[in-house]
């Protein structure tokens, strides 16, 4: 069966891939529209009781949030990824902690520069902050494995492809605002675009080892197939750095 045709998850039918997005507040409709097909909207599920607040800081209508912990945030991850229906959980882990997408930024910080923060780096889950530099690209590539992504800051533009024969074509394409989170199944290829000239950040949750799992990546001019892993991808963000840096002094 070819990749990006279809997929499994545990306890459903065999479906065709539809990556979502969750919308922080309904109704699902009121906020952003779909840009192409291939995306379906959901609504996010009954949230769990929300863990006691610890420390609490202003919101900008004068209400007290509760701030995000970085290490609570792992821990509940873990915790919830353990459940009958570990996907789900841990999305909703995350969905919850999104919803406030401010003290998420206030937690971890204003992205100063592309990288990934690694919060946690294991055989069954990785979890790490992804910085996207002003209006940087990655090429198209899969994870093989889930992935969930939730953005705390500036914006993410994503287009879906799928194997046609020897290549690839895009069939679909969303975009992810402050406070959205969408999940992509173990098939899924797509490429990500930051359009905003400010930094973009978002939470990444894997369903394995994301370091040390082989995977791929396509010429984004040839659209040829190459190899990809951990290292790729921390080198394109490396080059994206050092890009910015020439760029800033020209």
């Amino acid at each position: 069966m070819p990749i990006g045709e279809s997929y499994y998850e545990p306890g459903q039918q065999h479906k065709a891939f539809d990556p979502m997005i969750l919308r922080p507040e309904p109704p699902i409709l009121s906020r952003r529209k779909v840009l192409a097909g291939g995306v379906a909207l959901m609504a996010p599920l009954p949230s769990r009781a929300a863990p006691p607040p610890e420390k609490t800081n202003t919101a900008r209508n004068g209400k007290q949030r509760m701030a995000f912990d970085r290490e609570r945030f792992v821990e509940d991850c873990i915790a919830a990824h353990h459940e009958a229906d570990g996907v789900s959980a841990v999305r909703e882990v995350l969905t919850r902690a999104i919803r406030d997408h401010r003290a998420v930024l206030s937690g971890l910080g204003e992205p100063k520069q592309a990288g990934l923060d690694v919060r946690l780096a294991s055989p069954t889950l990785t979890i790490f902050a992804a910085h996207w530099t002003p209006q940087m690209n990655l090429l198209p590539h899969d994870h093989m494995m889930w992935a969930l992504i939730g953005i705390y800051t500036g914006r993410e533009d994503n287009i879906f492809w799928r194997r046609r024969e020897d290549t690839i074509e895009a069939f679909g394409a969303n975009c992810l605002f402050e406070g959205d989170v969408a999940e992509l199944p173990a098939n899924a290829i797509h490429s990500v675009t930051n359009p905003l000239l400010r930094f973009a950040g978002g939470i990444h949750i894997y369903g394995g080892d994301f370091f040390e799992t082989a995977r791929h990546q396509w010429d984004p001019e040839t659209l040829n197939e190459e190899l990809s892993d951990g290292e790729t991808i921390r080198a394109l963000f490396a080059r994206e750095n050092e890009r910015r840096k020439l760029g800033e002094q020209n």
